[in-house]
């Protein structure tokens, strides 16, 4: 950001870097305005006064001297009456503000700048809905002007690109926000140099934490993850800030240094204010209270409002689950469930129509082999079909060692059961003389 001391002289597309902010300081510069005397300035060290001026300034020798005007500037600042007949649309512009900057990438001082303009200018005049359409656009022109380079300046057809895109019934054209932006710079005397919150907040947090600080009653073993969450929360308590209104009637450097603190308490770093915050801000404790209180009455309200989204997404995803697992036993029972037939019955009329051909074949081995039985044998096999082997072997010729064959019946319930197994038990090895022989793979299955 550019201060000039001579900040009636700015115009809407000027802009400077951060060494001007100290009254006189351009006049004193050798870089920015070389003395007759000192003689023409090299390019290295015209490099060099270029990225002093561009780098971060709460960094450089001229913090101090910054901070200072800055804390000067905010004495003179208009008073914030809220007096706006359109108050109650202050947070949709807030809201709409802080995201065409984020679409385009600026910076937060400009989006401070910027709502505090659309602030101070809504509470001076009746103005009506279009026209503060208009009005908001014209304000982040100007402030993003002011505090941003020139090419991050939003341009007009992307600005109403975004515009059709938040659903604003508003076509910009050059003219009108010309004529807007001219008088805003009159309303406010061509003085956009108004300090924010967000101006104060960067040189606060670069010395937010101490060496001697305690994170929860531990001494602090990394500064830079501690700074890191620090400037989370301060920024977090900084957007605070700006959608409620009644924090516009502390100073804005009071407000930064309160979110610094407030961030302290919430990460539990003991002591909450130390001496050199003090000395830095000029504000004591007693002086931050107050806005401090109504920061964590915030912070709190939004960890609730969280909380209860956390349950209400939670009961939601486990009424989905419900659902899902319902449907899931409903298409399971479905694909899986119980036959209405018997499942042997099938299973027994194909085992019968496999055993038809084995059967047929044991029936005509079984005919060849009873040709060479005597007569008294066959009439005992039919009345019984349990028979030792000492039996058999009397009963037969001794030229003549066969093998006693069972009824069909018999044969028909062993094949039905079971077919490779039985087959092999009635017609094993051990039954076999050495007369008879057969083909195993006639009784493959």
């Amino acid at each position: 950001m550019m201060i000039s001391g001579n900040s009636g002289a700015r115009g809407p597309g000027r802009r400077g870097g951060p060494a001007e902010t100290a009254a006189g300081l351009r006049e004193t510069c050798p870089v920015c305005s070389p003395s007759p005397q000192s003689g023409p300035v090299s390019l290295p060290e015209l490099w060099m006064g270029r990225k002093r001026m561009e780098e971060q300034w709460w960094k450089g020798e001229l913090a101090a001297d910054i901070h200072q005007t800055l804390r000067m500037k905010e004495l003179k600042l208009p008073m914030y009456k809220a007096h706006s007949p359109q108050i109650g649309m202050r947070r949709y512009f807030i809201d709409l503000l802080t995201v065409l900057s984020n679409r385009f990438n600026l910076c937060p001082t400009a989006r401070h700048l910027a709502i505090y303009l659309l602030d101070l200018f809504m509470d001076r005049y009746d103005i009506t809905v279009k026209q503060l359409h208009i009005i908001s656009f014209a304000c982040l022109l100007l402030a993003s002007k002011f505090e941003e380079k020139e090419d991050k300046v939003p341009k007009l057809e992307h600005l109403n690109n975004l515009a059709y895109m938040c659903n604003v019934n508003v076509l910009l054209n050059k003219k009108d926000l010309l004529r807007m932006e001219m008088l805003l710079l009159e309303n406010f005397s061509w003085n956009l140099c108004l300090p924010t919150p967000a101006h104060y907040i960067d040189y606060y947090l670069y010395v937010s934490i101490g060496e001697n600080d305690l994170h929860n009653g531990w001494p602090i073993t990394s500064l830079t993850k501690i700074k890191a969450f620090m400037e989370k929360y301060a920024y977090y308590f900084l957007d605070f800030s700006v959608q409620d209104h009644t924090f516009l009637r502390f100073r804005p450097s009071l407000i930064a240094a309160a979110c610094v603190c407030a961030s302290r308490i919430c990460m539990q770093i003991s002591p909450a204010w130390t001496t050199q915050l003090e000395l830095l801000t000029c504000y004591s404790w007693e002086h931050l209270a107050q806005c401090i209180e109504m920061m964590l009455v915030y912070y709190e309200n939004d960890i609730k409002e969280a909380s209860n989204v956390k349950k209400q997404v939670t009961i939601q995803h486990q009424e989905q689950e419900a659902v899902g697992n319902l449907s899931h036993q409903a298409t399971t029972q479905v694909l899986f469930q119980q036959p209405r037939y018997h499942p042997l019955a099938q299973h027994s009329a194909t085992l019968s129509q496999v055993q038809s051909p084995v059967q047929d074949l044991c029936s005509a081995y079984r005919d060849s082999l009873q040709a060479h039985r005597p007569s008294g044998l066959l009439v005992g096999s039919a009345d019984s079909s349990l028979h030792s082997y000492a039996a058999l072997q009397a009963s037969l010729r001794p030229s003549a060692q066969t093998l006693p064959i069972q009824t069909p019946v018999a044969v028909q319930v062993a094949l039905g059961t079971e077919p490779r197994h039985c087959i092999s038990m009635a017609y094993g090895s051990s039954y076999f003389s050495g007369h008879h022989s057969y083909a195993a793979g006639c009784f493959d299955g």
